[in-house]
């Protein structure tokens, strides 16, 4: 088959990460795949997914719209570049990606046009015009249950026509990564620390976190908070961490590697407003840690065999404290549960069988 991924932009995440894997499992099994992104090509010290996709003779290419003033360049870009390989299968990820890559793929082949549902936000703008571009897929794959649900109730897909694969994760990567050394942030080498990896963003709900410092991490203990990512919210977080004269909290900005951070802490908080299927929760749970996640979209389904500990109320920071507290006061259970999300994600969620049932979907689409 040939086969075209369309998404976003190429900067590391977890759609992004999803999309590498399954684009060189395909390749490997002998598909002509080849990967285009709306956004230009990322800066060199995040172009690792560009990098790992050439290295696997994968063909990237770039719409360079940086803005939304560009989109439409962008469509008629990606809608040239569509009629000259032209694919079997044109699969979006994201909502930019779903709705210019679907739009320039109906101008430009007769592929079988797939949507990809990441995230449940509820923008009524956004909705609108997502809903417009699931018209004309044939099929919407969603990463959850959760997801699905919403793309059925808010986006009009049809349930005949939607189908769930859930995300995977390189578990090896992360069950054998050397956990870091806290001296190296000068911290204390035994400290316990509580670890967000993410966007500095709204959507993450990083104030529960702030509004709950004194309990996650009191003056004068052994307790840290550590977060790290990028976004429009670095400025303040960094001018709240530097409150705290003891340096009890600390921001890092985005790190290629964050297996050592995760196999080094003792549990990892996430208090989204809103997800899809976190994959920042998979690789948690591939380093053998306990999670602390607000009950939002996928979360659930990750944490389905735990949910009484690992689960709180989305926007209640005093239950998300509550629940750190069993993990940060005893290393016993924050290991026993650890393991526990180990085993959860090797069995159910490898990146072996998002791959296969990809391709089994395409197959399908094309009988």
């Amino acid at each position: 088959m040939r086969i075209a991924f369309v998404i976003t932009e190429l900067n590391p995440g977890g759609a992004e990460r999803c999309l590498t894997e399954v684009a060189i499992g395909l390749a490997e099994n002998g598909d002509d795949v080849r990967v285009y992104s709306i956004d230009a090509r990322p800066s060199p010290d995040r172009s690792v997914l560009v990098d790992r996709l050439t290295q696997h003779g994968i063909t990237v290419e770039f719409c360079d719209a940086i803005s939304v003033w560009q989109a439409f360049k962008a469509r008629q870009r990606l809608r040239h570049l569509l009629k000259s390989f032209a694919p079997d299968i044109v699969q979006t990820f994201l909502y930019h990606a779903n709705v210019i890559g679907t739009f320039a793929a109906k101008e430009a082949c007769e592929a079988v046009r797939v949507g990809g549902i990441r995230v449940a936000e509820a923008k009524p703008i956004r909705c609108q015009l997502e809903r417009l571009a699931i018209k004309q897929m044939q099929h919407v794959v969603c990463v959850s249950e959760d997801v699905k649900a919403f793309a059925q109730k808010r986006l009009d897909a049809s349930p005949s026509n939607t189908s769930v694969i859930p995300n995977g994760v390189d578990t090896v990567r992360f069950s054998t990564a050397t956990p870091l050394n806290w001296s190296s942030l000068d911290w204390p080498s035994d400290c316990v620390v509580s670890l967000f990896v993410g966007r500095m963003h709204s959507q993450k709900g990083l104030e529960l976190i702030q509004a709950q410092m004194d309990r996650l991490a009191p003056a004068g203990s052994n307790r840290r908070v550590l977060l790290v990512g990028d976004g429009p919210l670095s400025k303040s977080i960094d001018a709240w961490c530097n409150g705290f004269a003891d340096r009890r909290v600390k921001r890092l900005p985005y790190q290629a590697d964050v297996a050592p951070f995760m196999t080094a802490s003792r549990v990892f908080l996430l208090p989204s407003r809103y997800e899809g299927m976190p994959n920042v929760i998979m690789e948690a749970m591939a380093a053998g840690r306990p999670v602390v996640s607000s009950n939002v979209e996928g979360t659930h389904e990750l944490l389905a065999h735990s949910p009484e500990l690992q689960l709180f109320p989305s926007g209640d920071g005093e239950a998300m404290s509550a629940a750190a507290e069993h993990f940060l006061s005893n290393r016993e259970l924050s290991d026993e549960i650890g393991m526990q999300n180990q085993t959860r994600v090797r069995n159910d969620f490898s990146i072996p069988t998002m791959i296969d049932r990809y391709r089994a979907l395409y197959r399908l689409l094309r009988a």
